[in-house]
């Protein structure tokens, strides 16, 4: 994406937000992995655990800035976000450009069978029981699922991916991600620390796995709509706590004004969500005060019928599957997604 696809506000958004506080995250990577490589205060199983358990909320957020990369709105400058998210890429075994292109398509197809990033809960050709069973399987093994689940859009027979150029990027960020954790597991063979390879980068990757699948699960499963504010849960913060998982996780769960303007700062999201129930008070928007709603709203889908769209009851969408090629300004108006599509 570059810079000329950002209207002059959008980039000012941009320039203002307050991003590096939030890489602070990385900073308490770096930390945990020096106490864990270093002992600190002991090599003891109880102080790994503890190490490494801090370790996996801080990868959890550091997918959400992954997502940030894909949109390039880490930053005023789109290079910096390609940069950070081939790096984030290769750890999580998901090629950057793998994970931009479907994003895109999650955005401009939201819910609908078009929607590789929500497979197979957006397929309706997944029958309930496939989806009953695999979503546990999502949950559990979130880290290698998610890495499933997004890699199909690159090795499926109907994938949109045909430019060659494209494609051969791909393979070497693939190439990325084979270098990184080869050299990790070399050098846990050479040293014989086992123990740090698995408290230290195993374990933490697994658990962020886990805690970004049931992101995505709490934010989309059992939305029949294809409108972006009705078709995904929205969280804006009622207590701290809320506020600061949001904060350091780039506003990621104020999910339906992302999914409406896909281009903008995240710390704008809340106040254009505000904006939307101001302007039409008869709507009632899936906004939730805080994670622990959201998520119990969610949860019998998990049981009862694992799916969006059209696998819980909406009809099939009314608009051509154009081919697209970037995050647009405006998905509902220029895809025209009608805005009542349930």
């Amino acid at each position: 994406m570059s810079q000329t696809e950002f209207t002059a506000d959008e980039l000012s958004a941009l320039k203002s937000k307050s991003t590096v506080p939030r890489l602070g995250i990385f900073l308490g990577v770096a930390v945990c992995l020096f106490c864990i490589e270093m002992g600190i205060p002991s090599h003891h199983w109880g102080w790994l655990t503890f190490w490494s358990i801090i370790n996996g909320y801080m990868l959890f957020c550091c997918t959400s800035c992954f997502h940030e990369t894909a949109h390039q709105t880490l930053c005023d400058s789109p290079r910096v976000s390609i940069f950070m998210g081939r790096v984030l890429g290769a750890v999580m075994w998901v090629p950057y450009n793998i994970y931009r292109e479907s994003h895109i398509r999650h955005h401009a197809y939201l819910n609908t069978p078009a929607d590789w990033e929500l497979w197979p809960y957006s397929d309706p050709t997944c029958s309930k029981r496939f989806r009953r069973i695999f979503v546990w399987f999502d949950l559990l093994f979130g880290t290698w699922m998610g890495a499933y689940i997004y890699c199909r859009i690159f090795f499926h027979r109907d994938s949109p991916l045909r430019s060659k150029e494209l494609r051969r990027t791909i393979k070497w960020e693939f190439g990325l991600s084979v270098g990184y954790w080869g050299m990790l597991i070399t050098r846990a063979a050479y040293l014989g620390r086992w123990d740090i390879f698995v408290a230290g980068y195993l374990f933490p990757l697994t658990m962020a796995g886990v805690m970004q699948c049931s992101r995505k699960l709490t934010e989309h499963l059992g939305m029949a709509s294809y409108d972006p504010l009705m078709g995904t849960r929205t969280v804006m913060g009622g207590n701290l706590i809320t506020q600061l998982a949001s904060y350091f996780n780039f506003d990621i769960i104020v999910h339906g004004p992302h999914h409406r303007h896909p281009k903008i700062a995240h710390d704008q999201l809340e106040e254009r969500m505000f904006e939307y129930m101001e302007e039409h008070p008869e709507m009632k928007f899936p906004v939730f005060r805080n994670y622990r709603s959201a998520l119990r709203d969610m949860l019998p889908h998990m049981f009862r019928n694992p799916g969006v769209g059209m696998n819980v009851g909406a009809p099939p969408p009314d608009f051509n599957m154009k081919q697209v090629e970037n995050f647009t300004a405006d998905i509902v108006e220029e895809l025209q997604i009608p805005t009542a599509a349930v």
